[in-house]
Formats: C-alpha cells, sequence, structure tokens
C-alpha cells in the first residue's frame, strides 16, 4: 500500500448527500475480485450518457478535474449496500482522498484499509472547500492533519484515529500490518529462505 504523507490536487466536487454505493460502482461490475480496471465504472450512470459518451457536466470529465486526487462530496457518502469494490473503483480512478460531513460506517472502514485517507469536516468547512475549489488546489498534510487551500493561509484541523493514522503513514495494509506485528511470522519466513533461497527473487 502506497505511503501517505502530504497531497496537493485540484478537488472534485460532489455536493449531493447521500451517494450510495450503487451510485459509487453498479452491481453489475461486482461479478470480478480484481482492483484493476473498475475505476472507467466509477460513477458510471453520471459520468456516461445513455451511448456510453462521457457526460461534459460531470465533474470528473472537466479537464482540471480528469486527474482530481481529492473528492468533496455531501454527508452520508458510501451508503448503501456493502461493497468494498466502491472503495476499489475510487482508488481506481485515482482518489486519494474523501472530504465529507458523514460517512456511511461500512465505507468508512473499507477505506483506510485500501489506502485512502477519510476526512471529516464540518459543514462550513465543506462549503469553504467547495467555494475555492474551482479556483484553487487543496493540500492535504496527514501528519499535521490539516486541510488547506492553495494560496491561502488557511488551515482546517481535522481528527482521524491513530490507527488508521499510521497505517497511511507507513503504507501498512492488513497483511503488511499482520507481519509487521507477528515475529513469529518475520523469523519463520527468513529461516525459510535462508533454507530454500533458490524460491526467493530479489
Amino acid at each position: 500500500m502506497k505511503k501517505f504523507e502530504t497531497l496537493t490536487s485540484w478537488a472534485a466536487t460532489l455536493p449531493q448527500p447521500n451517494i450510495d454505493t450503487d451510485q459509487i460502482i453498479p452491481a453489475s461490475h461486482l461479478k470480478t475480485v480484481k482492483r484493476e480496471g473498475l475505476g472507467r465504472f466509477a460513477f458510471e450512470a453520471a459520468r456516461y450518457d445513455k451511448k456510453g459518451e462521457p457526460n461534459p457536466d460531470f465533474i470528473f470529465n472537466q479537464p482540471k478535474f480528469a486527474k482530481a486526487e481529492i473528492l468533496i462530496s455531501g454527508p452520508n457518502f458510501g451508503c448503501g449496500s456493502s461493497r468494498e469494490h466502491a472503495v476499489w473503483a475510487l482508488a481506481d480512478m485515482g482518489i486519494r482522498v474523501i472530504i465529507s460531513e458523514q460517512f456511511a460506517d461500512i465505507f468508512a472502514t473499507n477505506a483506510p484499509k485500501n489506502g485512502m485517507l477519510l476526512i471529516t469536516l464540518s459543514k462550513d468547512g465543506i462549503e469553504e472547500l467547495m467555494r475555492h475549489a474551482k479556483t484553487r488546489q487543496v493540500r492535504i498534510d496527514l501528519p499535521n492533519q490539516t486541510v488547506e487551500i492553495e494560496g491561502t493561509p488557511k488551515k482546517i484541523p481535522f481528527e482521524i484515529d491513530p490507527f488508521d493514522k499510521k497505517c497511511l503513514l507507513e503504507g501498512l495494509d492488513q497483511i503488511a500490518l499482520t507481519l509487521e506485528q507477528n515475529a513469529e511470522i518475520s523469523a519463520y519466513e527468513a529461516r525459510w529462505k535462508k533454507k530454500t533461497p533458490w524460491l526467493f527473487h530479489d
């Protein structure tokens, strides 16, 4: 999992509340267990017209925001059915940070496990970011837990679970975390690598 410290990017805005997991990734695309390639289906109904052509009014189809790594959304983002594919699809299209007033519980659990930072801000904080998003980039500073609007002195603090912060800063997914915490597994692997070096390639 890629380490996260700071990020500066244009921030795409989807101000509507209750964006659910079916809007993020339709159920018809849940057959695969591969994470790669799901990004092209993210927000499919809004992103493309009935002919499959890009909808020019959709924020991610606009040149400035086509590669945005930050998404600012209305409250209750990620509600609906439980599907880790929703996080995978967003990550595959390049989203690394989502900022909202509130996140659905299951989505909020899945996101940091997949290297995605979720930031909860007040309604006023969200509205301020959205006012500037069209003309200024946003900077995320995870070590100092601030959201900054480029070109202004404004720094908006945010809270984050210490465990999630550690995993994001160090790039630890669940497997890496298990290996880090379990000395017996690491010792066994070291012994096995010494005994059968031909099975391992640097």
